[in-house]
């Protein structure tokens, strides 16, 4: 039977230890909140009458239960108070000599059979363990910021804990409302191993210009539906934080992708932290605030001097696909008169009846009125030859994901289309300077990577070549803010943003199932609970296609020629054994 707890101690006052201690309080537990002086513990009781003053205003929490909550928290300076505690959470920065010489103390004042737990993001806890004089009875409590918030905590068991201890643990968690996972003493644990090389990645890109910080947060925000962007996580994060969460990462597992980029470390010795210290990334209004202000990166808005639009009055699509029909109907919907091309009439039929019912489901949920849909529909124009598109001033193609039948499509476009017109190609993977090439206008060739569906997400990759006109991309990315669609633009390499950066995430997961680290309904959980993302990266796996998955992890790994990009053994071979995910019943679950 586990052990009731009742009295507990936490150590550290900061963001995360004062979070803690909310949510011991919340559920009925005795606190004592300890920090090394009183500002600390005057900085722990404005976080906490913060954080219970806003649930009070919310209507999420009563005036008594707020009044008792309170009266559970007795704030100390004094490590010796924690005498009586069954349980002892250490929340303090994340340095390994610290936890050591805090745990280390703490062991010679609690009792005997009191459970010691480090809420540490990424040091090793066997080595934070041996500092006591009887390790079984430490464990790793590692809680999501905010913690009140968030409910996942990863409990983490190394060789030495004992059984009782773990399960006790793991009992509690779930009395407080949390979805704990069990996982072992691994640099990172599940979703500190696998965010931290994403948010790594992202910082590379940033600092090699290859996209800037608003369009990196854009496209993982409006690509994915992530709830905050990288950089802005970071922010929050902090970047102290986060050099020694992957300079721990790297040192235990020698990956080069953790290897703290060094722009990390240069702003966290510029004292550029983040939120915390009011610069970062982004510029603060305030330390602490996390209103953003404009500084000098914070882009204008405005058509770059000396740069003349180029006039799209009407546009042309190429293909019949789910995805041509969705960018066929966003253009339609903004007013431009389109001309679609299909390779039969029976495509061209099949598109007609898509595009229809489509906006009729719109009319039906009451998002369009009849008449704008009409309206639509008189806008657009289908055809099976492609010399209709003589006249259009730009040409979206949509077709299949095949370099050579693009190519061919490029030089017909090329031969036909009005000098001047922008040629896009909707392109997820494949290198856009391939089709610019086998055209005589290399200069008007540009891509336009829309999501699926185009109807309903915002992002739209604007991928610009080495040949490719400033006046095109400037008029690419009027016309995406025409259509109402959020654009960010980057260069010409493999996957663009989004792919880019999801992609080595979902195979890192790959490898910690293979590795059976944790289970795939665990690092799911992970991923969702505990990071906030809205799927996990196995049931997003099984939703894209393992296939698909498989072949974008390839053209990154041949891109970058990075080994730790390389497709995880695992994914090959699910996809020779036929298990492609959802669309075949079966990939890392089996389907109905």
């Amino acid at each position: 039977m586990a052990r009731d707890f009742t009295t507990v101690g936490v150590i550290g006052l900061g963001t995360m230890g004062a979070g803690i201690v909310e949510v011991f309080a919340r559920n009925g537990l005795d606190v004592f909140a300890v920090d090394a002086d009183e500002p600390g513990l005057a900085h722990g009781r404005e976080i906490l009458a913060g954080s219970t003053g806003r649930a009070l205003a919310r209507g999420k929490m009563t005036q008594e239960e707020h009044d008792a909550l309170h009266e559970r928290v007795t704030f100390t300076t004094a490590l010796d108070d924690l005498a009586g505690c069954q349980l002892v959470v250490e929340a303090v920065p994340e340095q390994l000599a610290l936890k050591k010489d805090v745990l280390g103390r703490l062991d010679r004042i609690v009792a005997a059979d009191a459970v010691l737990a480090t809420n540490t993001s990424s040091l090793p806890v066997t080595e934070i363990a041996v500092a006591t004089s009887n390790p079984k009875r430490v464990v790793g409590m590692h809680f999501f910021n905010p913690a009140p918030v968030q409910q996942f905590v990863e409990v983490i068991r190394t060789v030495i804990t004992a059984d009782d201890v773990f399960e006790d643990v793991k009992a509690l968690a779930e009395r407080l409302g949390k979805k704990p996972v069990v996982v072992g003493d691994k640099a990172g644990f599940i979703a500190n191993a696998l965010l931290f090389g994403y948010l790594n990645h992202a910082v590379a890109m940033y600092e090699s210009r290859y996209a800037t910080r608003e369009d990196l947060d854009a496209a993982m925000r409006f690509g994915c539906g992530y709830p905050m962007g990288p950089l802005q996580l970071l922010d929050l994060i902090g970047l102290d934080t986060a050099y020694e969460i992957l300079d721990t990462m790297y040192k235990q597992g020698r990956d080069r992708l953790h290897a703290p980029t060094p722009l990390i470390k240069q702003m966290v010795s510029a004292g550029m932290l983040g939120r915390k210290s009011g610069r970062g990334f982004y510029t603060y209004e305030a330390p602490g605030s996390p209103r953003v202000v404009p500084d000098r990166q914070t882009p204008s808005g405005t058509v770059p001097e000396g740069v003349a639009l180029r006039e799209v009055a009407a546009v042309g699509v190429v293909g019949s696909g789910t995805m041509a029909v969705g960018i066929i109907e966003v253009l339609a919907r903004a007013g431009l008169p389109v001309t679609f091309v299909a390779r039969s009439d029976e495509k061209v039929a099949a598109v007609r009846s898509s595009l229809a019912a489509g906006l009729a489901r719109s009319v039906e949920k009451g998002r369009l009125e009849q008449a704008e849909a009409d309206a639509v529909v008189a806008r657009v124009a289908g055809s099976t030859d492609r010399e209709v598109l003589a006249g259009v001033d730009l040409v979206v193609e949509a077709i299949a994901e095949d370099l050579e039948v693009k190519q061919d499509l490029f030089r017909d476009l090329d031969r036909i289309c009005r000098p001047g017109a922008i040629l896009a190609t909707t392109t997820s993977s494949l290198p856009v300077i391939d089709c610019a090439k086998v055209t005589g206008r290399p200069q008007d060739v540009i891509g336009m990577h829309f999501f699926n569906p185009a109807q309903v997400m915002k992002l739209v990759e604007v991928v610009h070549t080495v040949s490719t006109a400033p006046d095109v991309l400037a008029t690419v990315q009027q016309l995406c803010a025409t259509l109402g669609k959020v654009a960010v633009t980057c260069g010409d390499r493999s996957g663009f943003v989004v792919n880019a950066l999801l992609f080595p995430y979902l195979n890192d997961a790959v490898k910690m199932l293979e590795a059976n680290y944790a289970t795939a309904d665990d690092i799911d959980t992970a991923m969702k609970t505990g990071c906030g993302l809205p799927m996990g990266p196995f049931e997003l796996l099984d939703v894209v296609g393992l296939d698909v998955s498989l072949a974008i992890e390839r053209e990154l790994y041949l891109e970058f020629r990075e080994r730790g990009y390389a497709p995880a053994p695992l994914l090959e071979h699910l996809v020779t054994a036929g298990y492609l995910g959802r669309k075949s019943g079966r990939g890392f679950r089996t389907y109905a």
